[in-house]
C-alpha cells in the first residue's frame, strides 16, 4: 500500500537563513521591535557596569597599589553603591518595557501569521486533503506557531541579551588582564565546535519528536471523531493501545533528544566550571604577585560568570533555535502550496457575502474521465456524456461506487477532469471563477456535518449575513422550526461538535434550510432523505419539490421512490452514462439496470 504524503518530510536543507525568514513576520512591528532592541541594548550597557561598579567598591574598601594603578577614578563606598541602585533601577524599567515590547510584536506577528496559514489551508485543493491527514495540519496550525511564538518573544531577546553579555564581558576581561583572559577565552572555540555538533544531532531529533507527537494527535482527533464506531465494536482497548504506541514512539524520540540535549549542556558545563576554576587559580596567583587588586580579580570573577552564562546558554538557546526552524520550515511548506483560489482573497476580502452574477444552470458533461490522484491507475469516470438544461431535475442512479458522488464533486471542482469537458452555461467551468461556481451551487449531502454553534449559525452558513426573518423562513420551508421551537434555546441551542446533540433526520433539515437559504442556481442532493423516517421524508419531499422548481437539480438517490419525479434519471455504472429517462421509459427496458433495481425495490418495500 503506497503510504501517506506527510508534511514532515524534509524538501531541502536548512540553513541559518531561514531564521531571516522567522524575523520577516515582525516586518509591519519593525519600529516597536527596534525600540526593543534598543532598550535591550541599553538595559544590558547598564547591566556590564556592574561588576566595574562592585570592583570598584571593594578597591575603595580595601586600596593597594594595584587598585590605584589599574584606574585614577575610585569613588567612595557609598558613591559606588548609590551608582549600583541607580544602574539596577535604570535597568529593571529598561527590561520591563523591552520584555513586554517583544512579547506584544511576538503574539501579534505569530496570530497574523496564524490567521494566514488558515487561509492557505482553506484554499488548498481536495487533492491536497486527501494526501494529508487532519490531525498532522492542525499540529502545524496549533503547536508549530506555538513554538514561532516562544521563540519571537522570548529566545530571539535571549540571544541578543547572550551576544551582549558575551562580548561585553570579553572585551573587559581583556581590559582588566589580557594574560588571565587569554586563558578563559582559549576554551571558547572547542566549546562553541561541540555546540555545533551536538546542537545539529539535536535538531533533527527534535523534529523527528514533533512529528512523532503530530500523528499521536492524529490518532486522537480520528477515535473522538468516529467514538460512536469506537464504543459500537468495544474496540477501546484497541484504540489504547494504538494511541500508546504512537505515544513510544513519541518518547523515545523525545528521550534520544533528550540525552542529547542533556549531554550538550554538561559538557558545556563542565568546560566553563573548568576553566573557571583554572582562571580563579591563576587570578589568585596574580593577586598574590602585586599585579592584580582585590576588585579587579572581583570585577574579573562577574565579567566571567557573565561570559559563561553567556556560553553555556546557547546551548539550549541553540537547540531552541533548532527545533523553531524545524517549525518555521513545515509552515513554509504550507505557505509554498498552491492554493485554488489564493488566501490573500479569503483573508482580506472585505465582503463576507460577496455579490455573484446567477447562471442560468445548464451543465454538461463531454467526454469526461477521472481517476483521483492518490489512484491514478484506477478510473472512476470513463468517457462520461449527460446534460442538464436550466431548471431539469436530474436523478443519478446506480450501484455503490459507480461514480455517483465522483460527478457531483467534480461539478463543484474539488477536483479537474482527467479528459473531457465540463460546460455551464456553454462555458468550460475551468475557466469560470472558482468562487463564482461554487457561489452557484448548493449541497445537502449524506453525511450532513454541522460546525458546534447554534442553530441559529449553522443554517445561516448557507448565506452569512442573512436576516434573521431569512433564517426563519428557510427554517420553515424545510420543516425544521416545528422542532426547533421545542429546545428551551430555540434558534440559540448549541448543536454540539459536529452536530452531535441532534438526530440524523434533525441534521439533515437543518442542511436542507442551509441550501434553501442560499437560493441556488444549481442544487445538489447526495441522499438527502436518506436519514429521515417516513413521516420526516414526506414533509421533506414536500419542501424539496417547491425548492426544485426553476434549478437545475443532481439529484443522487438509492431508494428509487424519490427520483421517480425527476425530469431524467441517468444510469451510472461503472464510470459511464448506460441508462438515461424518464421513469416510465426506464422501466419499459426489460433487461435494464433501473427496470431491475426498481422491481426489487419496490417489490421489498411493505
Amino acid at each position: 500500500m503506497p503510504t501517506e504524503p506527510s508534511l514532515a518530510e524534509p524538501r531541502r536543507k536548512l540553513n541559518f537563513g531561514e531564521l531571516t525568514a522567522l524575523l520577516s513576520y515582525i516586518r509591519p512591528w519593525r519600529g516597536r521591535f527596534a525600540l526593543a532592541i534598543t532598550a535591550l541594548t541599553v538595559s544590558m550597557s547598564f547591566g556590564l557596569l556592574f561588576p566595574l561598579l562592585v570592583g570598584r567598591m571593594i578597591d575603595s574598601a580595601m586600596p593597594t597599589p594595584a587598585a590605584s594603578e589599574a584606574s585614577r577614578w575610585q569613588p567612595g563606598v557609598n558613591t559606588a553603591a548609590a551608582l549600583l541602585a541607580g544602574t539596577l533601577a535604570i535597568q529593571s524599567v529598561l527590561t520591563f518595557f523591552y520584555s513586554y515590547t517583544f512579547n506584544s510584536v511576538g503574539e501579534n506577528a505569530v496570530v497574523r501569521l496564524r490567521q494566514r496559514l488558515y487561509g492557505t489551508l482553506l484554499s488548498l485543493p481536495m487533492k491536497f486533503f486527501g494526501e494529508h491527514r487532519v490531525g498532522e495540519l492542525t499540529s502545524r496550525l496549533s503547536s508549530d506557531l506555538t513554538l514561532l511564538t516562544d521563540t519571537l518573544a522570548g529566545t530571539v531577546p535571549q540571544t541578543l541579551r547572550q551576544i551582549m553579555m558575551l562580548l561585553g564581558g570579553v572585551i573587559a576581561i581583556v581590559a582588566i588582564s589580557p594574560r588571565l583572559s587569554l586563558v578563559m577565552v582559549s576554551t571558547f572555540p572547542v566549546l562553541m565546535l561541540v555546540a555545533v555538533f551536538l546542537g545539529r544531532k539535536v535538531r533533527r531529533v527534535s523534529r523527528e519528536a514533533q512529528d512523532r507527537l503530530a500523528e499521536s494527535a492524529t490518532i486522537v482527533e480520528e477515535t473522538l471523531q468516529g467514538i460512536a464506531n469506537v464504543k459500537a465494536f468495544a474496540n477501546e482497548a484497541y484504540e489504547v493501545r494504538r494511541y500508546g504506541a504512537g505515544l513510544n514512539a513519541y518518547l523515545d524520540a523525545t528521550l534520544r533528544g533528550v540525552r542529547r540535549r542533556a549531554g550538550l549542556v554538561a559538557f558545556i558545563i563542565l568546560g566553563i566550571f573548568g576553566s573557571i576554576t583554572f582562571v580563579m587559580w591563576y587570578g589568585a596567583t596574580l593577586m598574590q604577585a602585586g599585579r592584580l587588586s582585590h576588585g579587579q580579580l572581583t570585577t574579573f570573577t562577574l565579567y566571567t560568570l557573565f561570559v559563561g552564562g553567556a556560553v553555556s546558554s546557547f546551548a539550549e538557546v541553540f537547540s531552541q533555535l533548532q527545533r523553531t526552524l524545524g517549525a518555521q520550515e513545515r509552515v513554509q511548506e504550507l505557505l509554498r502550496e498552491t492554493g485554488e483560489l489564493g488566501e490573500e482573497a479569503i483573508i482580506h476580502d472585505p465582503s463576507p457575502t460577496p455579490s455573484i452574477a446567477r447562471y442560468r444552470g445548464d451543465v454538461e458533461f463531454a467526454g469526461v474521465s477521472f481517476s483521483f490522484p492518490s489512484r491514478p491507475d484506477l478510473p472512476v469516470l470513463r468517457d462520461l456524456t449527460l446534460s442538464a438544461r436550466a431548471g431539469e431535475k436530474i436523478a443519478l442512479v446506480g450501484p455503490s461506487g459507480a461514480g455517483k458522488s465522483t460527478i457531483v464533486s467534480l461539478l463543484l471542482r474539488f477536483y479537474e477532469p482527467d479528459a473531457g469537458r465540463i460546460l455551464i452555461d456553454g462555458a468550460e467551468a475551468n475557466t469560470l471563477a472558482l468562487g463564482a461556481v461554487r457561489g452557484n451551487m448548493a449541497i445537502v449531502p449524506q453525511e450532513v456535518l454541522l460546525f458546534g454553534g447554534s442553530i441559529r449559525d449553522n443554517i445561516a452558513y448557507g448565506r452569512p449575513g442573512a436576516t434573521e426573518e431569512e433564517i426563519l423562513e428557510a427554517s420553515r420551508r424545510a420543516h425544521c422550526h416545528e422542532f426547533v421551537t421545542r429546545f428551551p434555546e430555540g434558534y440559540g441551542t448549541l448543536v454540539g461538535e459536529r452536530g452531535v446533540k441532534l438526530s440524523g433526520g434533525q441534521r439533515q433539515r437543518i442542511a436542507i434550510a442551509r441550501a434553501l437559504l442560499k437560493d441556488p442556481a444549481i442544487l445538489i442532493l447526495d441522499e438527502a432523505t436518506s436519514s429521515l423516517d417516513s413521516e420526516s421524508e414526506a414533509l421533506i419531499q414536500e419542501a424539496l419539490a417547491e425548492l426544485l422548481i426553476g434549478r437545475t437539480s443532481f439529484i443522487i438517490a438509492h431508494r428509487l421512490s424519490t427520483v421517480r419525479r425527476c425530469d431524467r434519471i441517468c444510469v451510472i455504472e461503472q464510470g459511464t452514462l448506460t441508462e438515461s429517462g424518464t421513469h416510465a421509459e426506464l422501466m419499459e427496458h426489460p433487461d435494464g439496470t433501473y427496470r431491475r433495481l426498481a422491481e426489487r425495490q419496490f417489490a421489498a418495500a411493505p
